[in-house]
């Protein structure tokens, strides 16, 4: 059986994009198929050649890099994505985990990281940036990855209002929206999004929308 890593960059930095081949294709059981910033000619490489591992950069501006993950997984499931260039606690995280993504590789992950993560994603595992993995966020895209809705928060006791905005919150709805929804003045929203992230030591209003699709309805229970 061919070890061999077989490999497909897409990376609209050529600078970047040169550079991380060059030092790939040093390694021995990697092979690079393609490097290249046109997303139609990657792709076609990637339906074509079937490659192990897909490296695919977080800021791609001609393409939506999460669509793209999903376009990738559907037409070529074997192939895993590796996402490329997230900045610490980046809260898309859990959107790319439900797209299909494997692995994360952050801004400022040394290269003995990127060809670790590279390797393990081969191999068949799913790699966290080390970041989030002991955080709540992390315990979030852990249990997206394994595809199922786990109560992570079995100890934390929400107001009935508050469930309602964390459900408005994963609508992504204003809270301007959210205050006409309910029938209450914005500052009184205000103070439940507030209360909703101490609560669930979260940060952003993203990230209580990944929370509330990652735990596929299931809140913490009212209190």
């Amino acid at each position: 059986m061919d070890k061999t890593i077989s490999l497909v960059l897409i990376d609209d930095n050529r600078l970047l994009r040169e550079g991380l081949a060059g030092l790939i294709r040093k390694q021995p059981d990697f092979r690079i198929l393609a490097a290249s910033a046109d997303i139609e000619e990657a792709l076609r490489k990637v339906r074509e050649a079937k490659p192990r591992v897909v490296l695919l950069d977080f800021g791609l501006e001609s393409h939506d890099s999460l669509r793209l993950t999903m376009t990738v997984r559907q037409e070529v499931p074997e192939a895993k994505v590796i996402i490329m260039g997230l900045f610490p606690l980046q809260e898309d995280v859990a959107a790319f985990v439900r797209a299909g993504a494997s692995g994360f590789i952050m801004k400022d992950a040394s290269f003995d990281d990127f060809l670790r993560t590279i390797r393990a994603v081969a191999d068949g595992a799913d790699v966290l940036p080390s970041q989030l993995t002991g955080s709540l966020f992390g315990q979030i895209a852990n249990h997206a990855l394994r595809g199922r809705a786990a109560p992570v928060l079995e100890g934390v006791r929400l107001t009935e209002r508050e469930r309602q905005v964390i459900d408005l919150l994963g609508e992504g709805l204003s809270n301007k929206a959210i205050a006409a929804r309910l029938h209450i003045a914005i500052h009184t929203v205000k103070s439940h999004v507030h209360n909703v992230l101490e609560k669930l030591a979260l940060h952003t209003r993203l990230e209580v929308a990944a929370f509330t699709r990652s735990e596929g309805g299931r809140k913490p229970p009212a209190r």
